[in-house]
């Protein structure tokens, strides 16, 4: 009878194919992912946070702290959110400016932060319960103290500095800016986009990003499939994406389009950190900004010595409270 058993390959050939096997998938995914084909030469790109601010000690801040309670003692005479204080930081060669916006009682978009009108201001209650015009007439530097109420440093020196959206856009209008919606209002998004950013042309809504609540970001994609937008839901989701396949070089669809904020302290993790990840953003309109900390109560590179933790060759955008101490 005739022998039809086929020859096996030996265990020990089978297991050397195997391991070989595996030392060449992490090969390619190693070469995919490095960075040590790229510069180190090159410069990151400065994003300055509600212009040149006023800065507290960030490890004394719950979520209901009033910080124009807690500043530090000024050295410089800006206010955070006005044109001045934006101007002063692209003066200082921040390339991107922050700023927060709330709905009016009369649909404008007031530049302001704050979920209570006494904490900075002479007023009381809400954005929302005040027209534009009435919002003018208030003293935004009235709440500022270094020395628990002692003194009020600016007290009396903000009235009439809370700009309207529309005084911002005008008079930066070939800057690039990062909008944040502070109220979760979806009213804010309708008048957002229908006031100003869909008059805009593709060129210069390419020159803007906006980031707030996720029903928001859902209304701004539905109107614009490539305005850059940020939600923290939509941060959470693309980043656990790209962790699953970004070893390929796959950039998945929910990261395109987009503003990355993530700590440098969790940046390292991502594929190809960080100029090739950079690199793969900038290919799918997408910008990264790193923070500082754990990136929650914006905290920023605010001094030199900080700046030594940025990588050697990292493109992206650095996020800072403090442009004047850092870009002298």
């Amino acid at each position: 009878m005739a022998n039809t058993s086929k020859t096996r390959m030996p265990k020990k050939k089978k297991r050397l194919i195997i391991l070989g096997t595996m030392l060449l998938l992490v090969l390619l995914i190693w070469l995919n992912n490095t960075n040590l084909f790229y510069s180190d030469e090159g410069n990151y790109k400065l994003l300055a946070h509600r212009g040149l601010a006023q800065t507290f000690d960030i490890s004394q801040v719950e979520w209901d702290t009033n910080t124009a309670e807690v500043i530090y003692e000024p050295e410089h005479p800006y206010l955070e959110n006005t044109i001045e204080s934006m101007q002063a930081a692209f003066d200082l060669g921040a390339d991107v400016v922050e700023f927060d916006i709330k709905l009016t009682k009369d649909n404008k978009l007031a530049v302001f932060h704050d979920h209570a009108l006494e904490y900075r201001t002479d007023g009381v209650g809400e954005v929302l319960d005040y027209t534009m015009d009435e919002l003018k007439k208030l003293d935004i530097g009235h709440g500022y103290t270094a020395d628990n109420g002692t003194t009020y440093p600016f007290r009396g020196k903000g009235i009439g500095l809370m700009p309207n959206i529309e005084e911002v856009l005008s008079t930066f209008a070939d800057k690039e800016l990062l909008i944040h919606i502070k109220d979760g209002n979806i009213k804010s998004y309708e008048v957002l986009w229908d006031d100003y950013l869909s008059n805009m042309t593709s060129e210069r809504l390419a020159q803007i990003t906006v980031y707030g609540d996720d029903a928001g970001m859902e209304y701004l994609r539905q109107q614009s499939p490539t305005l850059r937008i940020l939600s923290m839901a939509m941060l959470k989701s693309a980043l656990l994406k790209y962790e699953l396949v970004g070893f390929t070089g796959y950039i998945p669809k929910d990261m395109h389009n987009m503003e990355i904020h993530i700590p440098l302290m969790y940046a390292k993790f991502l594929w190809g950190w960080p100029n090739k990840f950079v690199e793969r953003m900038d290919s799918v309109n997408t910008r990264v900004v790193i923070v500082e900390g754990e990136g929650k109560w914006s905290e920023g590179f605010d001094t030199e010595e900080s700046l030594l933790n940025i990588p050697d060759g990292y493109k992206g955008y650095v996020w800072t409270n403090r442009i004047d101490k850092i870009n002298k």
